[in-house]
């Protein structure tokens, strides 16, 4: 992969990663588009993907702050409950990436097919979410656990995380803005996570991947700019409601891949 490559890859990752459109999905087909599909394509998404994580911390720092000191108060309070439904969102997407790791890495192949199939489900779930009466709740602890099975079934190509994820919060009932702000905090440990051990392997033998640094680097410095955009972006977009636009993007896009595949 050139450091072109990885900068137009990089700039999809950050864009779609908070627009609910599948970041996996675009960088499949944006990898088959520019023909560069190799075995470290996991590799690169989760160094992107860390890239629109550090993104969001840039764009919730305050919240994050008040977060930290409210949990080091060591009361249960507002910031600790919501500490704990993070943590309890997180319990499905560690389940599939320990026993599911192998069947995850072979469905980054370019599959064009499965891409466009799973646009095709996120799509249809946008347009329920965005035909559903708006709520005003906030996220409980049940609701907390059904959002992580969405985020857990997100690992597939194709659908959107944070499509999927605010999607069943809205359709739970939850007030947008507070869907918007759980979907874009809960995803910050899995992610953190899965890019050190993937980064702590590749600087233990980095002449096992093709691909080299300096393309990470494009790819990461260009994912975080366009992403900490987006995230923005998106917060605005969620409180207006216009879900439906991206539906309709992700059905057009969803059917373009299965044909083209």
């Amino acid at each position: 992969m050139s450091w072109v490559e990885a900068l137009i890859l990089g700039i999809i990752q950050g864009l779609t990663e908070f627009l609910p459109v599948s970041s996996s999905g675009h960088l499949e087909i944006g990898s088959v588009l520019l023909d560069a599909q190799s075995s470290d394509n996991l590799l690169f998404a989760v160094v992107v993907h860390l890239a629109t994580a550090l993104a969001t911390i840039a764009v919730f720092r305050k919240d994050i702050v008040v977060l930290l000191k409210d949990i080091f108060k060591f009361q249960w309070n507002e910031s600790t409950q919501f500490a704990a439904k993070i943590l309890l969102s997180m319990i499905p997407v560690f389940v599939v990436a320990i026993f599911f790791k192998d069947q995850i890495e072979a469905l980054f192949v370019g599959n064009l097919a499965l891409v466009g199939s799973m646009l095709l489900i996120t799509g249809a779930l946008l347009l329920y979410a965005h035909y559903k009466k708006d709520g005003t709740g906030s996220v409980g602890f049940l609701s907390a656990m059904v959002i992580g099975v969405a985020q857990a079934v997100a690992v597939l190509p194709g659908i959107s995380r944070s499509g999927s994820t605010i999607a069943t919060a809205l359709i739970l009932g939850v007030e947008k803005s507070k869907a918007a702000r759980f979907s874009f905090l809960m995803v910050l440990i899995p992610i953190l996570g899965a890019s050190f051990l993937e980064m702590l392997d590749f600087s233990e033998n980095p002449s096992a991947h093709s691909i080299n640094a300096a393309s990470l680097l494009v790819g990461f410095l260009a994912a975080f700019i366009s992403g900490f955009v987006a995230c923005k972006w998106m917060i605005a977009i969620v409180k207006k409601g216009k879900l439906t636009y991206f539906a309709i993007y992700c059905f057009i896009v969803g059917a373009i891949a299965i044909i083209a595949s």
